[in-house]
C-alpha cells in the first residue's frame, strides 16, 4: 500500500479509535444512569455497523459470482469489512445483558400475561436467542475467513484455484447469508414488538444493509482515488457503474418498503397495522418524510443523470447523504417500539453511534491495510482492465 495512502489511513484510524473509546466511555457512563435507555441506544447502533459489515459479505459475494470491475477496485475494503465480523460479534455481548430490557418474550411477567407470548416462547426464549446468535456469527465468519483466506492467496500465485474456489463458495454462500440474516432479523429487531410479523420485513432490512455498505464503499473510493494505485485506475465509468447499483438499490428498497405498507394498511387487521400506527404518528411524520425525501426521491432523481454517475464529487454527495440517512432508516426501525409518542432523541444514542462506530472504523481500517490496495493475480482481473481501457 503506498506510504502516503498507509499514512492518512492511519491518521484516521488514531481519530476512529479515540472516538470509539470516548464514546464507549460515556455510554458505561449513562448506563450506569439509565440502563433502559442505553440498551435501547446501543441496539440501534449495533444494528446500523453491523449492517454495513454484512451488506459488505453479500456484495462480496456477489463480486465474487459476476467479476465485474467495479468489484475489483472496492473488493479489498469489502474484505476489510467482513473481517471486522468477530469484533461484531464480541460487541454483541452487551445486547445479552439488557435482553430483558428491549425484549418482552424475555420478561417473566409479560410471557405470563400474554398468550401469544407464551405461543411463541418456545423459539423466543433467552438460551435459544444466545445460541442462534452463535449460530449466525459462526456461519458468517467462517464463510467470510475463507473468501478472504483464498484472495489472499491469490495474490502469491498464478495458479487460479483460489479464486475458483471463492466463486464456488459463493454460490451458495450468497444465499445461506439472507435465510441466517432472516432469522437473525426476526430475533433482533421483529421481536421487539412480538405480536407483529411480516414476510418481507428482513428484506427490507437486508437491502438496507447492501444500500449501506456499497453507499461506505463509494464515500471510501471517493477518498482512494487521489492515492497510488487508485489515482492511476480508477475512471468516470467506475463510478458509473456503481452509481447504478445505488440506484437499483434505492428503488428496490422503496418498492419492497411501500408494498409492505401497502399490503399492511389494505388489509387493515389490528396485530400488523399498530406497527405502522406508531411510526406515523406524532413527530415520527417528520422522519417518515425524510426516508422518503433522502432515502428514495433525491436520490432517484439525481442517479437518473449519466453525468451525475460520472463525477466522483458528485455521486459521493449522493452516496454520503444515503448513508447518513440509513442512519434513521435504522432508528426509524428501533425507537418507536419504545417511544410511540413521537420522536425521541437521546444523547446516549449519540454516544453509542459514536462508541461502536469508532471502534469498528478502527477495525476495519486496520483490516484494510493488512492487505494489498488492489486484488492481484486473479485471472479476470486483467480481461476487465483491458476491455475498460
Amino acid at each position: 500500500m503506498n506510504e502516503r495512502l498507509r499514512s492518512r489511513l492511519n491518521r484516521i484510524q488514531r481519530g476512529a479509535l479515540i472516538a470509539g473509546v470516548l464514546g464507549a466511555v460515556v455510554c458505561v457512563a449513562g448506563g450506569m444512569i439509565n440502563a433502559r435507555q442505553f440498551f435501547i441506544s446501543y441496539l440501534f447502533s449495533y444494528l446500523f455497523w453491523l449492517g454495513i459489515a454484512a451488506g459488505s459479505f453479500e456484495i462480496l459475494m456477489m463480486h465474487h459470482l459476476s467479476g465485474g470491475r467495479w468489484g475489483f477496485l472496492i473488493r479489498r475494503p469489502l474484505e476489510a469489512a467482513t473481517a471486522t465480523l468477530p469484533l461484531l460479534a464480541a460487541l454483541f455481548v452487551p445486547l445479552l445483558f439488557g435482553l430483558g430490557v428491549l425484549y418482552e418474550w424475555a420478561q417473566p411477567a409479560a410471557v405470563a400475561a400474554s398468550a401469544v407470548l407464551r405461543h411463541k416462547h418456545v423459539y423466543l426464549n433467552g438460551p435459544a436467542f444466545i445460541g442462534r446468535m452463535l449460530f449466525y456469527f459462526a456461519v458468517w465468519i467462517i464463510i467470510g475467513s475463507l473468501l478472504n483466506r483464498w484472495s489472499s492467496q491469490q495474490d502469491t500465485t498464478a495458479d487460479p484455484r483460489p479464486t475458483v474456489r471463492a466463486r464456488k463458495l459463493s454460490g451458495p454462500g450468497v444465499l445461506i447469508y439472507p435465510v441466517l440474516a432472516t432469522f437473525a432479523c426476526i430475533d433482533w429487531v421483529m421481536s421487539l414488538e412480538p405480536d407483529w410479523y411480516s414476510t418481507m420485513f428482513a428484506v427490507i432490512i437486508l437491502i438496507g444493509q447492501v444500500l449501506s455498505a456499497l453507499t461506505f464503499m463509494i464515500c471510501l473510493l471517493a477518498l482512494l482515488r487521489r492515492f497510488e494505485p487508485f489515482s492511476g485506475i480508477v475512471t468516470p465509468a467506475d463510478f458509473h457503474n456503481l452509481g447504478n447499483l445505488v440506484l437499483a438499490f434505492v428503488i428496490f428498497w422503496t418498492y419492497v418498503s411501500f408494498g409492505q405498507f401497502l399490503i399492511i394498511w389494505s388489509g387493515d387487521l389490528p396485530r400488523e397495522i399498530g406497527w405502522y400506527l406508531h411510526r406515523i404518528a406524532g413527530s415520527w411524520k417528520v422522519v417518515v418524510w425524510l426516508l422518503f425525501l433522502f432515502h428514495f426521491f433525491i436520490p432517484f432523481a439525481f442517479l437518473l443523470f449519466r453525468s451525475m454517475k460520472r463525477r466522483a464529487e458528485g455521486l459521493l454527495v449522493i452516496a454520503a447523504t444515503v448513508f447518513l440517512v440509513d442512519v434513521i432508516a435504522v432508528f426509524w426501525l428501533v425507537q418507536p417500539s419504545f417511544f410511540k409518542a413521537g420522536v425521541h432523541v437521546h444523547w446516549l444514542d449519540l454516544a453509542a453511534l459514536l462508541g461502536v462506530g469508532g471502534i469498528w472504523i478502527a477495525d476495519f481500517l486496520f483490516e484494510l491495510k493488512r492487505r494489498p490496495a488492489l486484488p492481484q493475480n486473479d485471472p479476470r482481473l486483467q480481461l476487465v482492465t483491458t476491455h475498460a481501457h
